[in-house]
Protein backbone atom coordinates (compact mmCIF):
# COMPACT_ATOMS: atom_id res chain seq x y z
CA UNK A 1 0.00 0.00 0.00
CA UNK A 2 1.36 3.45 -0.86
CA UNK A 3 0.32 6.85 0.42
CA UNK A 4 0.15 9.78 -1.95
CA UNK A 5 3.22 11.99 -1.49
CA UNK A 6 2.08 15.31 -0.05
CA UNK A 7 3.54 18.27 1.76
CA UNK A 8 2.49 17.42 5.32
CA UNK A 9 -0.27 19.56 6.87
CA UNK A 10 -0.80 21.69 3.73
CA UNK A 11 -1.65 19.68 0.60
CA UNK A 12 -4.82 17.62 0.84
CA UNK A 13 -5.33 14.40 -1.14
CA UNK A 14 -7.79 14.50 -4.01
CA UNK A 15 -11.36 14.09 -2.84
CA UNK A 16 -10.87 15.33 0.72
CA UNK A 17 -13.70 17.58 1.85
CA UNK A 18 -13.29 20.31 4.42
CA UNK A 19 -16.61 20.43 6.19
CA UNK A 20 -18.36 21.06 9.45
CA UNK A 21 -20.30 18.45 11.38
CA UNK A 22 -23.20 19.49 13.58
CA UNK A 23 -23.60 17.55 16.84
CA UNK A 24 -25.58 18.10 20.05
CA UNK A 25 -22.30 19.37 21.54
CA UNK A 26 -21.62 21.92 18.81
CA UNK A 27 -20.10 22.09 15.34
CA UNK A 28 -16.73 20.49 14.59
CA UNK A 29 -14.36 21.03 11.65
CA UNK A 30 -13.45 17.90 9.71
CA UNK A 31 -11.34 16.59 6.88
CA UNK A 32 -13.42 13.83 5.32
CA UNK A 33 -12.38 11.34 2.63
CA UNK A 34 -14.66 8.56 1.43
CA UNK A 35 -13.29 5.08 0.66
CA UNK A 36 -11.47 4.75 -2.63
CA UNK A 37 -13.55 4.02 -5.72
CA UNK A 38 -14.38 0.35 -5.84
CA UNK A 39 -14.05 -0.11 -2.07
CA UNK A 40 -17.15 1.83 -1.02
CA UNK A 41 -19.41 -0.72 -2.77
CA UNK A 42 -18.03 -3.74 -0.91
CA UNK A 43 -20.79 -5.99 0.53
CA UNK A 44 -19.64 -5.28 4.09
CA UNK A 45 -18.38 -1.70 4.38
CA UNK A 46 -15.35 -1.29 6.58
CA UNK A 47 -15.73 0.88 9.69
CA UNK A 48 -14.69 4.49 9.32
CA UNK A 49 -11.54 5.82 10.96
CA UNK A 50 -11.86 8.86 13.24
CA UNK A 51 -8.48 10.55 13.79
CA UNK A 52 -8.06 12.84 16.81
CA UNK A 53 -5.07 15.21 17.13
CA UNK A 54 -2.98 16.08 20.14
CA UNK A 55 -2.09 19.19 22.12
CA UNK A 56 -1.46 22.20 19.81
CA UNK A 57 -2.37 19.95 16.88
CA UNK A 58 -5.24 19.85 14.40
CA UNK A 59 -6.93 17.63 11.83
CA UNK A 60 -4.21 18.57 9.32
CA UNK A 61 -1.72 16.46 11.27
CA UNK A 62 -3.27 13.49 9.44
CA UNK A 63 -3.33 14.82 5.86
CA UNK A 64 -0.60 12.44 4.68
CA UNK A 65 -2.40 9.28 5.83
CA UNK A 66 -5.94 10.02 4.64
CA UNK A 67 -5.48 8.67 1.12
CA UNK A 68 -3.86 5.46 2.31
CA UNK A 69 -6.67 4.82 4.79
CA UNK A 70 -9.29 5.44 2.08
CA UNK A 71 -7.41 3.13 -0.31
CA UNK A 72 -7.80 0.37 2.27
CA UNK A 73 -11.58 0.82 2.17
CA UNK A 74 -12.18 3.04 5.19
CA UNK A 75 -13.78 6.43 5.31
CA UNK A 76 -11.08 8.67 6.81
CA UNK A 77 -12.18 11.53 9.07
CA UNK A 78 -9.85 13.86 10.96
CA UNK A 79 -11.31 16.35 13.43
CA UNK A 80 -10.26 19.53 15.20
CA UNK A 81 -11.00 19.25 18.90
CA UNK A 82 -12.84 22.09 20.61
CA UNK A 83 -10.67 25.20 20.54
CA UNK A 84 -8.27 23.80 17.92
CA UNK A 85 -7.75 25.50 14.55
CA UNK A 86 -11.16 25.63 12.82
CA UNK A 87 -13.37 24.30 15.65
CA UNK A 88 -14.58 27.10 17.87
CA UNK A 89 -13.78 27.16 21.56
CA UNK A 90 -15.15 29.02 24.53
CA UNK A 91 -14.01 30.71 27.72
CA UNK A 92 -15.03 27.95 30.16
CA UNK A 93 -12.02 25.79 31.13
CA UNK A 94 -14.40 22.95 32.01
CA UNK A 95 -15.07 22.47 28.29
CA UNK A 96 -11.47 21.31 27.79
CA UNK A 97 -11.12 18.60 30.41
CA UNK A 98 -10.26 15.14 29.12
CA UNK A 99 -13.78 13.98 29.99
CA UNK A 100 -15.45 16.90 28.19
CA UNK A 101 -13.32 16.50 25.07
CA UNK A 102 -14.03 12.76 25.14
CA UNK A 103 -17.75 13.53 25.14
CA UNK A 104 -17.13 15.70 22.07
CA UNK A 105 -15.37 12.80 20.33
CA UNK A 106 -18.26 10.47 21.09
CA UNK A 107 -20.70 13.07 19.74
CA UNK A 108 -18.73 13.38 16.51
CA UNK A 109 -18.56 9.61 16.08
CA UNK A 110 -22.32 9.31 16.62
CA UNK A 111 -23.11 12.17 14.23
CA UNK A 112 -21.11 10.51 11.44
CA UNK A 113 -23.83 7.87 11.40
CA UNK A 114 -21.62 4.98 10.26
CA UNK A 115 -21.59 2.94 13.47
CA UNK A 116 -18.59 2.24 15.71
CA UNK A 117 -15.36 3.78 14.42
CA UNK A 118 -11.72 2.84 14.44
CA UNK A 119 -10.65 5.54 16.88
CA UNK A 120 -7.11 6.92 16.62
CA UNK A 121 -5.79 9.38 19.19
CA UNK A 122 -2.42 11.05 18.74
CA UNK A 123 -0.51 12.13 21.89
CA UNK A 124 -2.94 14.12 24.10
CA UNK A 125 -5.65 12.94 21.70
CA UNK A 126 -4.89 9.40 22.87
CA UNK A 127 -5.77 10.36 26.44
CA UNK A 128 -9.01 11.88 25.14
CA UNK A 129 -9.87 8.83 23.01
CA UNK A 130 -9.11 6.48 25.89
CA UNK A 131 -11.62 8.40 28.02
CA UNK A 132 -14.15 8.28 25.16
CA UNK A 133 -13.88 4.48 25.12
CA UNK A 134 -14.04 4.15 28.90
CA UNK A 135 -17.15 6.35 29.07
CA UNK A 136 -18.84 4.64 26.11
CA UNK A 137 -17.15 1.49 24.74
CA UNK A 138 -19.73 1.18 21.97
CA UNK A 139 -18.22 4.19 20.20
CA UNK A 140 -15.16 2.25 19.00
CA UNK A 141 -14.57 -0.84 16.91
CA UNK A 142 -10.95 -0.40 17.98
CA UNK A 143 -8.69 2.14 19.68
CA UNK A 144 -5.20 3.15 18.55
CA UNK A 145 -3.02 5.08 20.98
CA UNK A 146 -0.56 6.80 18.65
CA UNK A 147 2.47 8.23 20.46
CA UNK A 148 0.41 8.43 23.64
CA UNK A 149 1.09 7.17 27.13
CA UNK A 150 -0.54 5.68 30.21
CA UNK A 151 -0.81 8.92 32.20
CA UNK A 152 0.43 12.52 32.37
CA UNK A 153 3.34 13.35 30.12
CA UNK A 154 6.75 13.64 31.75
CA UNK A 155 10.34 14.50 30.91
CA UNK A 156 11.40 17.55 28.94
CA UNK A 157 8.05 17.93 27.20
CA UNK A 158 6.30 18.26 30.56
CA UNK A 159 8.82 20.92 31.51
CA UNK A 160 8.07 22.82 28.31
CA UNK A 161 4.29 22.65 28.79
CA UNK A 162 4.64 23.82 32.41
CA UNK A 163 6.96 26.64 31.37
CA UNK A 164 4.55 27.92 28.73
CA UNK A 165 1.61 28.39 31.13
CA UNK A 166 2.90 31.63 32.70
CA UNK A 167 4.06 32.84 29.26
CA UNK A 168 0.50 32.42 28.00
CA UNK A 169 -0.90 34.25 31.00
CA UNK A 170 1.48 37.18 30.56
CA UNK A 171 1.73 37.53 26.78
CA UNK A 172 -1.01 35.45 25.15
CA UNK A 173 -0.63 33.27 22.08
CA UNK A 174 2.02 35.42 20.33
CA UNK A 175 4.33 35.13 23.35
CA UNK A 176 3.88 31.37 23.54
CA UNK A 177 4.57 31.02 19.82
CA UNK A 178 7.76 33.05 20.14
CA UNK A 179 8.89 30.92 23.08
CA UNK A 180 8.18 27.69 21.21
CA UNK A 181 10.05 28.90 18.14
CA UNK A 182 13.02 29.89 20.28
CA UNK A 183 13.11 26.43 21.86
CA UNK A 184 12.93 24.79 18.42
CA UNK A 185 15.52 27.04 16.78
CA UNK A 186 18.32 24.47 17.10
CA UNK A 187 16.21 21.67 15.63
CA UNK A 188 17.32 20.85 12.08
CA UNK A 189 13.85 19.63 11.12
CA UNK A 190 12.35 22.96 12.19
CA UNK A 191 14.94 24.89 10.21
CA UNK A 192 14.33 22.79 7.11
CA UNK A 193 10.53 22.92 7.03
CA UNK A 194 9.06 24.44 3.86
CA UNK A 195 7.75 27.99 3.99
CA UNK A 196 4.18 26.81 3.33
CA UNK A 197 4.32 24.49 6.33
CA UNK A 198 5.84 27.17 8.57
CA UNK A 199 3.11 29.62 7.55
CA UNK A 200 0.39 27.06 8.20
CA UNK A 201 1.76 26.14 11.64
CA UNK A 202 1.92 29.82 12.60
CA UNK A 203 -1.64 30.45 11.40
CA UNK A 204 -2.98 27.30 13.08
CA UNK A 205 -1.39 28.06 16.44
CA UNK A 206 -2.78 31.58 16.52
CA UNK A 207 -6.25 30.19 15.77
CA UNK A 208 -6.14 28.20 19.02
CA UNK A 209 -8.37 29.29 21.85
CA UNK A 210 -6.08 30.47 24.69
CA UNK A 211 -8.32 29.06 27.42
CA UNK A 212 -8.32 25.71 25.64
CA UNK A 213 -4.56 25.77 25.21
CA UNK A 214 -4.07 26.43 28.92
CA UNK A 215 -6.65 23.88 30.07
CA UNK A 216 -5.43 21.12 27.74
CA UNK A 217 -1.87 21.76 28.89
CA UNK A 218 -2.93 21.36 32.50
CA UNK A 219 -4.77 18.14 31.63
CA UNK A 220 -1.70 16.82 29.84
CA UNK A 221 0.33 17.35 33.02
CA UNK A 222 -2.18 15.79 35.44
CA UNK A 223 -3.96 12.89 33.68
CA UNK A 224 -4.11 9.76 35.92
CA UNK A 225 -3.17 6.27 34.75
CA UNK A 226 -6.28 4.46 33.46
CA UNK A 227 -4.50 1.54 31.82
CA UNK A 228 -6.17 -1.11 33.99
CA UNK A 229 -9.63 0.25 33.20
CA UNK A 230 -8.89 0.26 29.48
CA UNK A 231 -7.61 -3.31 29.62
CA UNK A 232 -10.96 -4.33 31.11
CA UNK A 233 -13.06 -2.42 28.56
CA UNK A 234 -13.03 -5.18 25.94
CA UNK A 235 -12.10 -2.92 23.00
CA UNK A 236 -9.16 -4.01 20.78
CA UNK A 237 -6.22 -1.67 21.38
CA UNK A 238 -3.08 -0.92 19.39
CA UNK A 239 -0.16 1.02 20.86
CA UNK A 240 1.88 2.57 18.03
CA UNK A 241 4.72 5.06 18.28
CA UNK A 242 7.67 6.47 16.41
CA UNK A 243 10.87 4.62 17.19
CA UNK A 244 12.40 7.99 18.12
CA UNK A 245 9.41 9.36 20.05
CA UNK A 246 10.57 11.96 22.59
CA UNK A 247 7.29 12.48 24.45
CA UNK A 248 6.30 9.29 26.25
CA UNK A 249 9.30 7.07 25.62
CA UNK A 250 9.02 4.00 23.36
CA UNK A 251 9.85 1.83 26.39
CA UNK A 252 7.04 3.42 28.40
CA UNK A 253 4.56 2.90 25.58
CA UNK A 254 5.66 -0.71 25.05
CA UNK A 255 5.20 -1.35 28.78
CA UNK A 256 1.70 0.13 28.57
CA UNK A 257 0.90 -2.20 25.67
CA UNK A 258 2.04 -5.17 27.76
CA UNK A 259 -0.25 -4.11 30.60
CA UNK A 260 -3.12 -3.80 28.11
CA UNK A 261 -2.45 -7.16 26.48
CA UNK A 262 -2.19 -5.16 23.26
CA UNK A 263 0.10 -5.01 20.26
CA UNK A 264 3.01 -2.58 20.44
CA UNK A 265 4.16 -1.37 17.00
CA UNK A 266 7.15 0.93 16.64
CA UNK A 267 7.19 2.94 13.42
CA UNK A 268 10.62 3.24 11.85
CA UNK A 269 12.15 6.59 10.90
CA UNK A 270 9.55 8.49 12.91
CA UNK A 271 9.51 10.52 16.10
CA UNK A 272 6.44 11.95 17.79
CA UNK A 273 4.49 12.62 14.56
CA UNK A 274 4.58 9.43 12.49
CA UNK A 275 1.50 10.36 10.42
CA UNK A 276 3.56 13.22 8.97
CA UNK A 277 7.05 11.72 9.23
CA UNK A 278 6.39 8.16 8.02
CA UNK A 279 2.86 8.13 6.53
CA UNK A 280 3.11 4.94 4.47
CA UNK A 281 4.39 2.94 7.45
CA UNK A 282 1.75 4.50 9.69
CA UNK A 283 -1.03 3.50 7.29
CA UNK A 284 0.26 -0.08 7.17
CA UNK A 285 0.36 -0.32 10.95
CA UNK A 286 -3.16 1.07 11.31
CA UNK A 287 -4.86 -0.90 8.54
CA UNK A 288 -3.17 -4.18 9.49
CA UNK A 289 -4.46 -3.76 13.03
CA UNK A 290 -7.95 -2.80 11.87
CA UNK A 291 -8.17 -5.92 9.71
CA UNK A 292 -7.38 -8.05 12.77
CA UNK A 293 -9.89 -6.14 14.92
CA UNK A 294 -12.61 -6.58 12.30
CA UNK A 295 -11.95 -10.32 12.18
CA UNK A 296 -12.53 -10.47 15.91
CA UNK A 297 -9.08 -11.84 16.59
CA UNK A 298 -7.00 -10.79 19.58
CA UNK A 299 -4.83 -7.70 19.20
CA UNK A 300 -2.24 -9.03 21.62
CA UNK A 301 1.27 -9.54 20.43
Amino acid sequence: MRCVTLLPYVHLPAGVQRRRLATPRGSFALLDLLPAEGRAAEPTPRPPALLVPGYTGSKEDFTSVLAGIAAAGHRAIAVDLRGQHETAGGDDPAAYTVAALAADVRAVAAALGDGPVHLVGHSFGGLVCRRAVLDGPGVARSLTLLCSGPAAIGGHRAQVVAMLAPVLADGGLPAVWAAMEALAAADRATAARPAEVAAFLHRRFHASHPVGLDAMGRALLTEPDHTAELAAAGVPVLVAYGEHDDAWTPAEQAAMAHRLGATARPIERAGHSPAAEAPAATVRVLTDFWAVAEDGRSGAG
